[in-house]
């Protein structure tokens, strides 16, 4: 079992580890609703973002976690939409999900973000309560 202060290694996904981050998603979550979101928006042209699928690796470099930002709209601002985020039952709480949410591998220009990178606009699903140590905060 990895420590919670063991570094993770996350990075984009490849096309390698699609089975493994459907799994992911599939043992993350009650019912089969969030790996078939994933799945309809990798195949949307209009949400999907190459290399902001993103995933925390194990030491066989394995995902074992997941985040998804994908291009949405909030009212007419572009924004990147942050979900679903999914780690395996086994190797939750000890780090995976927050290091696949905070990679960076790209800063995600013209994808609903402004030219110096930052989030013209964000949201997160499931809410801001769920996610506190991110740093996430309610908006006005």
């Amino acid at each position: 079992m990895t420590a919670l202060n063991d570094i993770w290694v996350s990075r984009a996904e490849t096309s390698a580890g699609i089975p493994a981050i459907r799994g992911i998603d599939l043992t993350a979550f009650p019912t089969p609703a969030e790996a078939g979101l994933v799945d309809a928006l990798r195949a949307d042209p209009a949400a999907w973002i190459d290399g902001l699928s993103l995933v925390a690796v194990d030491e066989s470099d394995h995902p074992v976690g997941h985040a998804l930002l994908t291009r949405c709209h909030i009212g007419t601002t572009p924004a990147l939409c942050l979900a679903p985020c999914a780690v395996r039952p086994q190797r939750q709480r000890i780090g995976a999900g927050t290091a696949a949410i905070r990679c960076r591998p790209g800063r995600g220009e013209g994808a609903g973000r402004t030219p110096r990178g930052r989030p013209r606009a964000s949201g997160l699903l499931p809410p801001v309560r769920v996610h506190p140590r991110l740093g996430a905060r309610q908006s006005a």
